[in-house]
């Protein structure tokens, strides 16, 4: 059961991390980015990439580059593992500075096709393009972080204790940067675009920087997803597993509250894994779906703004 509990605790917390950069997207901005997956994959095979070794003749492996960063930065401690994850959060930077320059001046709408069109593409780009990160077969034996410290059966409460120090973290930076004058400014652009825009700020480079922020978040946890699991390929990055269920996450915890976001990610995560532990009769994958559907309609009508919704201020000023 211990395993079990570790195994979902690595998992929803690297979701954690996805929720957190969507609430930089949505919740605190109103960007409608459900090309979450795009992001995730780019960090994802960034840190793989540079972390494995070159491909083998022996195995027949297509890719022509591995970065091999594990057998090569050590310096004592495994530093390629930083090295990695600062790596997937600007490769993810890069790519929303030139996706965000593109798009983020479309509507809503517009910019949510958009970026599930990018994503897909991505998501192609590394399935079709054998040579770059060996298509279908995808990128394993991605080195683990620490891994020569413990013991293989103890190496996921290690990697536990990594993912939770990460997301505390991020969180504490992003909840440093929305509280600042330039995460109120975020949150004036969502609620009136033209009231920000005539206060004589600059509203579409303040969107694109949140764009990159948010990204940046994905692209780590792309990386620690990549590590944790030592494995990627295309499949994993399916809209549904690496953008839907990231939305349905943010929507039940609370959009614009970061604690609502992580709490989102362990409650839809919870019952998504949770069912594998019903009986054999009504074992049914569709349940899942179901269960995650009722809860989103079910926070929906008794809590709109989310299980820890935003928490609304008013400046105090004088009459």
């Amino acid at each position: 059961m211990i395993y079990f509990l570790v195994g979902f605790g690595i998992l929803a917390g690297i979701y954690g991390v996805f929720t957190l950069g969507l609430n930089v997207h949505w919740g605190y901005t109103g960007l409608f980015n459900i090309g979450v997956a795009g992001f995730f994959a780019l960090g994802a095979y960034t840190a793989a990439l540079l972390t494995t070794a070159p491909p083998s003749p022996e195995l027949f492996e297509d890719f022509v580059f591995g970065g091999n960063l594990a057998n090569t930065l050590q310096l004592g401690i495994d530093l390629w593992f930083f090295v990695a994850l600062a790596c997937a959060a600007i490769v993810s930077g890069v790519v929303a500075l030139v996706v965000g320059a593109i798009t983020l001046r479309l509507r809503d709408d517009y910019l949510a096709i958009s970026t599930l069109g990018i994503a897909e593409s991505v998501r192609l780009m590394f399935l079709n393009e054998k040579w770059l990160a060996n298509g279908s077969r995808g990128l394993y034996n991605i080195p683990k972080f620490l891994g020569d410290l413990v013991t293989p059966e103890q190496y996921d409460l290690l990697y536990f204790a990594v993912v939770i120090v990460t997301l505390v973290v991020l969180y504490f930076i992003i909840q440093r940067a929305i509280n600042s004058p330039w995460g109120r400014v975020l949150r004036a652009i969502r609620e009136d675009e033209e009231a920000t825009a005539a206060a004589g700020k600059n509203v579409f480079r303040f969107k694109l920087q949140a764009f990159i922020l948010g990204a940046a978040v994905m692209g780590i946890g792309g990386a620690l997803y990549a590590h944790g699991f030592r494995y990627v390929d295309p499949e994993v990055f399916d809209p549904l597993l690496a953008t839907f269920i990231v939305w349905v996450m943010l929507m039940v915890g609370g959009s614009g509250n970061n604690l609502g976001a992580l709490l989102g990610a362990f409650v839809v995560w919870g019952i998504w894994s949770g069912t594998q532990f019903l009986p054999a009769e009504i074992n049914n994958p569709n349940l899942r779906f179901f269960l995650i559907g009722f809860l989103l309609v079910l926070v929906i009508m008794l809590r709109p703004n989310g299980i820890i919704g935003e928490r609304r201020r008013v400046s105090e000023g004088g009459t």
